[in-house]
């Protein structure tokens, strides 16, 4: 994809980012709070080093795996509503180009040129028009579970 200009937005970041700001705070939280609890106990300061690797490495574990889940499971959503907009750009085009129109008339088009739109962007890829100005879903907001899964527990 040709860009117009070099410009680098932050939103483009916003997946990991937020899953790494989440991870980092709750390292942060749980991890002070497991080895103030131990070292209260008054134990070794070799047990309370310990405890907080493990805590560590635990939280990691699962800032991580909760993510993935949570995260592929928007992505299952995703495929199944691309599935199906494929189903109905294939059995339906006119009624897909008409809806497609009817959402570009919401934003402030003029039915006509509105219609004209949807027919030149369906024409060069009708499943990516209806993707991203239909059901939301673009480049920068797909759901990406490795990505999300790593970023939390990098940061915890």
């Amino acid at each position: 994809m040709s860009r117009l200009h070099g410009e680098i937005h932050l939103v483009h970041r916003i997946g990991w980012l937020r899953a790494a700001v989440l991870g980092a705070n709750d390292g942060i939280i749980s991890t002070a709070s497991l080895v103030l609890g131990v070292a209260a106990a008054s134990v070794s300061k070799t047990d309370v080093l310990l405890t907080g690797v493990a805590g560590l490495v635990a939280g990691a574990m699962s800032m991580a795996a909760g993510e993935y889940v949570s995260v592929s499971s928007q992505s299952d959503t995703e495929r199944a509503d691309l599935a199906k907009e494929t189903r109905e750009l294939r059995d339906q085009p006119e009624f897909e180009k008409e809806e497609l129109a009817e959402i570009y008339v919401a934003r402030g088009l003029e039915p006509k040129l509105a219609r004209e739109v949807a027919k030149q962007l369906m024409a060069k890829d009708a499943l990516a028009v209806h993707a991203r100005d239909e059901l939301g879903i673009s480049e920068i907001t797909t759901a990406r579970p490795v990505q999300a899964a790593l970023a939390p527990a990098v940061t915890f």
